[in-house]
């Protein structure tokens, strides 16, 4: 196939694709998702969001035979949005350089909030979260795939996370998630680290971030 069609069919395939941008698929993204399905490598069957319908339209525009959702990638179910315990959050900013459409606002050592409208679900900044401090709560009834999402939800959340990839760049916007999740998983190693590596001035930061786990830690145990 020529490489014009090929794009047009990517384009295509993008735009059936729920957008939001959650890398179940084992893709960085909805388009990088897209693209690999019309150059045949990647199945129909990877985009939990999308969830039955979702592979149904990608079967109609690849004409390719509808499969079942992969486990391997998921399992559909309803819509979430991520919620911030605000009295636990330690303000890390981890969770905001996670969300891939900018949903979560904030300020370093101050608490964040997410805005619902833009949350598409994604629980990308659930495994950075240090403290445990985000949840997940159903949004959606018991609607799943596509009967819990709209067109417009879709096109919005697209909006949004292009106006990121354009104020990140490309190859930031790449790394965002996954270094937010290294960033998280060092803060969260921080706790139990010897009281004499903390006490490094290079890691001061560290070991401020660290006592104040251990305070939201002592908080969380008394409640």
């Amino acid at each position: 196939m020529p490489a014009s069609a090929l794009q047009g069919l990517a384009a295509r395939i993008d735009a059936a694709l729920p957008q939001t941008q959650c890398t179940r698929c084992g893709y960085p993204d909805c388009a990088a998702y897209a693209q690999a399905i019309a150059d045949d490598a990647a199945a129909i069957n990877q985009c939990p969001p999308g969830g039955a319908e979702g592979i149904a339209r990608l079967a109609a525009l690849t004409g390719r035979p509808v499969l079942p959702l992969s486990a391997e990638h998921g399992i559909e179910s309803v819509r979430t949005l991520a919620v911030i315990d605000e009295a636990w959050c330690i303000g890390c900013t981890l969770c905001i350089k996670a969300c891939p459409t900018d949903a979560i606002v904030g300020a370093n050592k101050r608490m964040h909030t997410v805005i619902a409208p833009h949350c598409t679900g994604c629980e990308l900044c659930i495994p950075v979260c240090p403290v445990d401090c985000i949840t997940l709560v159903p949004a959606s009834g018991g609607a799943t795939g596509w009967a819990a999402w709209s067109q417009e939800q879709a096109t919005h959340a697209l909006s949004r996370y292009t106006r990121r990839q354009r104020r990140l760049g490309g190859s930031e916007r790449a790394a965002a998630p996954k270094a937010a999740m290294a960033a998280g998983l060092e803060v969260a190693l921080a706790v139990t680290a010897e009281p004499a590596a903390a006490a490094d001035p290079v890691d001061a930061k560290k070991a401020a971030i660290a006592a104040a786990m251990a305070r939201a830690r002592a908080q969380r145990a008394g409640t």
